[in-house]
């Protein structure tokens, strides 16, 4: 199997931190991803080597955010540390808020994270088995990330039907019956959820499905049973829907 990055995923309610090594393409010094978009805040820190991340009109490198369903290119070599965050959540909708105001791709200041990205790569050499001290440094950094901003919360009937969707992953989960759940119509609802998110209803199950596949390979389960697990109709719907939000194959990925 070709490696394009190996190392550590650890997920947490509401988040996830990848602390991948990009293994460069043959003839390269760096490893590139297609044009993707995936319903996450990513946070982007080049921990030993180096980055860039492309929108469609600029580029950003070294401390970098991603707002939601943005297309862009991830480009790399050595060791990097990505962060991704609900952007529904309290802390996403705060550091949206905070980052997002003038344009979906911004360089950070590094000083903002300068500390913690020194504390991962340590903990991560010493230790990259210990998930328990790697989680509380990704929980850390977004923390500091959503600072003290505050953002109104999102309609209550659009988390209902977040929540449906959630605990049924295993089910055939429609629009019909998580809008029932919230006391909307079919209709209506699919309004509101596009208007509250950013993305269609369906869209959106996608990704709660490629985040448990995720959760599970993760964990030591193969690929293939992931997909399973996570309610895809087969592999290949599975590998379609990877590569359009992370712009890699999943069979190049390698948990350490």
């Amino acid at each position: 199997m070709k490696v394009g990055g190996r190392g550590r995923i650890i997920i947490w309610e509401g988040a996830s931190l990848w602390i991948m090594e990009v293994v460069p393409a043959a003839g390269s010094v760096t490893n590139s991803t297609g044009f993707h978009s995936h319903h996450a805040i990513q946070v982007t820190l080049a921990l030993d080597g180096r980055f860039e991340l492309r929108s469609r009109t600029h580029g950003v490198t070294d401390c970098a955010a991603v707002a939601p369903d943005l297309e862009h290119i991830f480009e790399a070599q050595g060791l990097a540390a990505l962060l991704f965050v609900e952007p529904e959540s309290e802390q996403g909708r705060a550091i949206t808020k905070s980052f997002f105001k003038r344009a979906g791709l911004v360089a950070l200041p590094r000083p903002l994270l300068a500390d913690l990205a020194a504390e991962l790569l340590a903990q991560y050499r010493r230790s990259r088995s210990d998930e328990a001290a790697l989680e509380k440094l990704g929980r850390r950094m977004v923390a500091r990330l959503a600072g003290s901003a505050q953002a109104p919360p999102p309609d209550p009937r659009i988390g209902k039907i977040m929540r449906y969707a959630a605990a049924r992953l295993d089910d055939a989960v429609t629009l019909g019956a998580a809008a029932k759940s919230a006391g909307l119509s079919p209709g209506r609802a699919r309004h509101l959820f596009v208007e509250q998110t950013g993305i269609p209803f369906r869209r959106y199950l996608l990704w709660l499905r490629i985040n448990r596949a995720v959760a599970l390979f993760a964990a030591g389960a193969s690929l293939t049973q992931a997909a399973h697990e996570a309610g895809f109709s087969d592999s290949a719907h599975f590998s379609r829907t990877f590569r359009r939000m992370f712009g890699i194959a999943a069979t190049v990925l390698e948990i350490v």
